[in-house]
């Protein structure tokens, strides 16, 4: 399925890895769709369909959080793992420019430069996840460690309790 998609930098870049992926497409109208939509339309339960979000330390750097569509990220926590005072989402305007991907095409893959990325841990307890792959309407299905190997990415504890 893979070869009739044209290829993201995020899927050209887990080719270069060697990593084995697969391509789930859905349908769109070029605007972000829901994460609980996303993880419906591929046919997965919403705990492997995971969100990128990008956010701001006080200090300024740029962080780079997963968690599952269902969940929300705890700022608090988030600081912690990223050794800042305090954690803020970036404004969507911001993304493009940031990351080169755009809201609801967001992927820790190959991003524009390489920021501190943290998969929330229960990541771990899947075979694979979901994760955008690199445009809306596209998802990318793959082992978690070979997400985290490719995107020099940790796991953390990211979630709200």
């Amino acid at each position: 399925m893979k070869d009739r998609i044209s290829k993201t930098n995020a899927m050209r870049i887990l080719d270069s890895a060697k990593v084995k992926y697969v391509v789930h497409e859905y349908p769109h109208e070029d605007i972000a769709v829901p994460g609980d939509e996303v993880a419906r339309l591929v046919g997965a339960d919403p705990d492997r369909v995971f969100k990128t979000l990008v956010t701001r330390g006080s200090s300024g750097d740029i962080f780079v959080f997963i968690v599952p569509v269902r969940e929300e990220l705890d700022l608090k926590k988030a600081a912690k793992h990223s050794g800042e005072k305090a954690i803020s989402m970036v404004r969507v305007s911001e993304l493009l420019n940031l990351t080169g991907y755009i809201r609801g095409g967001c992927t820790a893959i190959g991003m524009k430069k390489d920021y501190p990325v943290f998969l929330e841990e229960t990541a771990s307890l899947f075979e694979s996840i979901f994760v955008s792959g690199g445009k809306i309407g596209l998802q990318i299905e793959l082992d978690p460690e070979d997400l985290l190997r490719t995107a020099s990415g940790r796991y953390a504890d990211l979630i709200t309790d």
